[in-house]
């Protein structure tokens, strides 16, 4: 009798690249060099994809003599230099010929880009000569650091840049609905889908909320605590976060903010707004009990895709004043979940976070809201969209074998 891959030859390879697990190469730019949303999220995914999807990942990345938290996968080391003045930041020299050799060995079925740098832009163009399908995600918005670094002029050259990486990809995974509707407008709907975030309810919740911490920091039961969480650098919109407490204060609001996160710019915040409670950087149940014993987040930043902070603020049942930018009306109901304001108007933020101090019935209905509006973030839903995204880029999707094969 006949056998059926004599007379389609190609049944045969079809039929292994189901049966083996997807191989996932994934290109990182500082994947555990720095401890933010973008990197957290892809340890989340790796660890799901080994641990969930059964799939094989290998990481390519620049790497540290220490890493900046402990990170999942096996990682191999692309060589990379510091960037000066941020030497947690490494900017990897592209796709050595080591790499080069050690991705044609691993023989990935999706090739996974994460950062639009040297190293992802050699890796696209070696997938895409080798015929491998090419999913690249959007985690940050870089073109809006140039302004922060007083390079607007580069503006033009970035945006172009920043189209040929993502137009080149097989396709993108958007963090928001927003922002897949804007690259959707440039690259066409079918190339688009969104890998939104979840939040570790064990790690962000209303119940961690502590009035013997907020004693401990000599914060009163009635007293309004701001928060800031996050990495303390220049494009997180600290500036805007100063003017916006100095701006309360000058109300008569005798506000002292809590500041979760470590970062180069410390001093400079510290020298600018003075009577600030500093906790550093805080991880695991001292990190939810933090966050969740303040009263509103502040999120003055523009450069996020997503805004990771303010989901788990969110969940930890604080009132959100974000800057009113694609990451953020995603997540927040304006009015309702937080309050949404122009990016760089301090006064704006000190306004909403005066409203709310006014208004004390207001704010504790805004908090309640928010705890309950983030329950459909969950992890393992999200990462299986990502998973589903492979599988159909890499032939896996049942239909699409067999209209391969056929």
């Amino acid at each position: 009798m006949t056998k059926l891959s004599a007379v389609f030859p190609s049944l045969s390879r079809y039929r292994d690249a189901r049966t083996r697990p997807l191989r996932i190469a994934l290109f990182s730019g500082n994947y555990d060099c720095v401890r933010d949303g973008a990197n957290r999220a892809l340890n989340r995914l790796v660890a799901y994809l080994e641990d969930r999807a059964g799939a094989d990942v290998r990481i390519y990345s620049p790497t540290a003599p220490q890493k900046a938290f402990a990170s999942v996968g096996d990682i191999f080391s692309v060589k990379s230099l510091c960037i000066p003045g941020r030497p947690e930041y490494r900017l990897a020299l592209g796709l050595t010929r080591a790499a080069r050799e050690n991705l044609a060995g691993f023989v990935p079925d999706i090739v996974h880009l994460s950062a639009p740098d040297a190293l992802g832009r050699q890796a696209q163009k070696y997938a895409r000569s080798a015929g491998i399908p090419v999913v690249a995600s959007l985690h940050t918005r870089f073109e809006t650091y140039l302004d922060y670094y007083r390079l607007g002029m580069l503006r033009r050259p970035v945006d172009a840049y920043l189209a040929r990486f993502y137009g080149d990809a097989d396709h993108i995974l958007a963090p928001t609905p927003p922002i897949r509707d804007e690259l959707a407008a440039r690259f066409g709907s079918e190339k688009l889908s969104i890998w939104s975030r979840g939040v570790d309810r064990d790690m962000f919740g209303q119940g961690l909320r502590s009035q013997a911490f907020r004693a401990r920091l000599g914060y009163g039961p009635d007293d309004v605590v701001p928060l800031f969480f996050g990495r303390l650098v220049l494009e997180k919109g600290l500036g805007v976060f100063a003017d916006a407490i100095a701006a309360l204060r000058d109300r008569g609001h005798a506000v002292r903010p809590v500041v979760i996160g470590e970062g180069p710019a410390r001093d400079w915040l510290a020298r600018r707004l003075p009577n600030v409670t500093f906790l550093g950087f805080l991880d695991g149940r001292k990190l939810g009990e933090a966050v969740a014993s303040a009263d509103v987040l502040i999120n003055p930043s523009v450069t996020e895709a997503f805004g990771n902070v303010n989901l788990e603020a969110m969940a930890s049942g604080l009132a959100v004043v974000s800057a009113d930018v694609d990451s953020a009306s995603a997540l927040i109901d304006d009015g309702r979940t937080g309050l949404l304001v122009p990016p760089h108007d301090a006064n704006a933020y000190a306004d909403a976070v005066a409203s709310l101090i006014r208004q004390p019935a207001r704010l504790r209905d805004m908090r309640q809201s928010a705890a309950v509006a983030v329950d459909r973030y969950r992890w393992d839903a999200i990462l299986a969209d990502v998973v589903r995204v492979y599988e159909r880029l890499a032939g896996r999707d049942p239909a699409l074998l067999y209209a391969k094969v056929a």
